[in-house]
């Protein structure tokens, strides 16, 4: 759905709100319901609960330099808690559909390049640090400023390019799409299904569900995503109970024998924020936080840009409510991480299933966060949604957010070229901050050939030159010897 549509649905004027909750929130003012925000918080945790799987999977799988493994038990406490938290902080401080959790790829760098050289406790001490950075980047005010000198159809263009991102992502999530082995020798990177063509249940359950989401998102029927994700988790029980299914991925769609979980906060204030100097060179520790701050620093720029640009929440000038505070806290929600031993937080992009459901304020943010409140002790019950179930509303969410291509002037190269090259990295290198730094990088460059640097602002200039050297990391490496 289009900004400029959804500017026009939205009442031009207000309407009064029905009592405190709804005036704080401004539920009635931008055009929601209860209702609305509520089921958007179902379904922005159902599309995100993975994270409680798959978090302790990655972080557990993994020694630090002296051997020790993190508990599986304790992770999954501290992944929750740091959810629910945040995720409600953001939505009573910041009033924005933008749930938070540990961050997919940036708990894969702590556990694979950062805690082999230190120990775990050292290496979430460098979480701490790098939010505690970003809130001074903040504070100062250049977070935000390098945000507002973004050009409005690269803006549109980094939406566009989540929007293909996430789709992507769920088509992968469900097994629609896999990544075919290196020991094939083909230049094909990825193909349909496990062998190239679809097989098995689950990718049935997940087919079905696409199919189930766009029906009725086509039919316009209220709590299309959310009523999807919970049939298709029935069926996809019903299904678990009655085949013989080898697997389904992290998640399992079976009645627990278990509901209720027992919380461990073992893990709580288990950091040294200076210790990792102590255990390897300044230069690496320099360059590790300066590579967590850069992918922190524009994955949450995207992310915030491209849910508030699908809620039709930017103004005008294409810019954030709120904005000074959805970034304080997404730098705080770094630190809560870090001081867990969760790995960084981070606004997460799966928000945009509760926007697809309606969800406009920091509303739903209450019930997503309460619902992972809930998960410290009913893990078990509240996790048995397959990513098959989920993954459709990502796809679905993927097409909403695709139709603000249309506002981008592809007849003018200096803005195309760049708007296309952000749009395609994203998915294609499974990164949102690949795609930003690749259309700043070819923004900047272009205004240069054709003589236009003054239009260029220096904010822009600034982070195309880190990008620079965040494309070039490993050659920097290499001269610098850093191992």
């Amino acid at each position: 759905m289009s900004e400029t549509k959804k500017a026009a649905d939205r009442p031009t004027a207000a309407p009064p709100a029905a009592n405190s909750v709804d005036g704080f929130f401004k539920i009635s003012a931008r055009g929601s319901t209860f209702g609305r925000e509520i089921r958007g918080g179902f379904a922005t945790f159902f599309t995100m609960a993975y994270i409680l799987v798959l978090n302790p999977i990655i972080l557990g799988s993994a020694k630090d330099k002296f051997g020790h493994h993190l508990d599986a038990v304790q992770l999954t406490t501290a992944t929750a808690l740091v959810a629910a938290v945040m995720t409600i902080i953001m939505g009573v401080g910041g009033n924005l559909p933008l749930a938070l959790a540990a961050g997919l790829g940036l708990n894969a760098v702590v556990a694979f390049q950062i805690a082999p050289l230190m120990s775990w406790d050292d290496a979430m001490g460098l979480i701490v640090l790098e939010g505690l950075l970003i809130c001074v980047l903040v504070v100062t005010g250049l977070r935000e400023a390098v945000m507002h000198a973004i050009p409005q159809p690269l803006k549109q263009a980094i939406s566009v390019g989540i929007g293909l991102f996430i789709a992507f992502i769920g088509f992968v999530d469900a097994g629609f799409v896999t990544r075919i082995p290196d020991i094939a020798q083909t230049t094909v990177p990825v193909q349909l299904g496990g062998t190239g063509t679809l097989g098995g249940w689950p990718v049935l359950v997940f087919c079905l569900g696409v199919l189930l989401t766009i029906g009725l998102l086509a039919r316009k029927v209220k709590g299309a995503i959310l009523i999807s994700i919970v049939t298709m988790t029935v069926v996809a029980i019903i299904i678990n109970s009655a085949a013989d299914i080898k697997s389904w991925g992290l998640t399992t769609p079976k009645i627990p024998d278990d509901v209720v979980a027992s919380p461990d906060f073992g893990l709580l204030g288990h950091f040294s924020l200076f210790g990792a100097f102590g255990e390897t060179s300044a230069i690496t520790v320099v360059l590790l936080v300066f590579t967590l701050i850069l992918s922190d620093f524009f994955d949450t720029m995207g992310t915030v840009v491209g849910i508030s640009a699908e809620a039709g929440l930017l103004d005008e000038e294409g810019k954030v409510p709120n904005l000074g505070r959805v970034l304080l806290i997404d730098g705080a929600a770094a630190v809560a991480g870090g001081a867990a031993s969760a790995s960084s937080s981070t606004s997460y992009i799966e928000s945009a299933a509760g926007v697809g459901e309606g969800a406009r304020t920091g509303f739903s943010n209450l019930v997503t966060g309460g619902l992972f409140a809930l998960a410290l002790f009913l893990t078990p019950l509240l996790t048995i949604v397959p990513l098959q179930a989920a993954a459709p509303a990502l796809v679905a969410v993927g097409f909403l957010m695709m139709t603000q291509v249309k506002h981008i002037d592809w007849d003018k190269y200096e803005i195309a070229i760049p708007a296309f090259l952000t749009i395609a990295v994203m998915p294609f290198t499974y990164s949102i901050t690949n795609g930003i730094g690749a259309g700043f990088l070819a923004y900047v460059v272009i205004k240069s050939v054709l003589g236009k640097t003054k239009e260029v602002h220096w904010l822009l200039w600034a982070a195309s030159a880190l990008f620079l050297v965040y494309f070039a990391i490993d050659p920097i490496e290499q001269l610098f010897n850093v191992k």
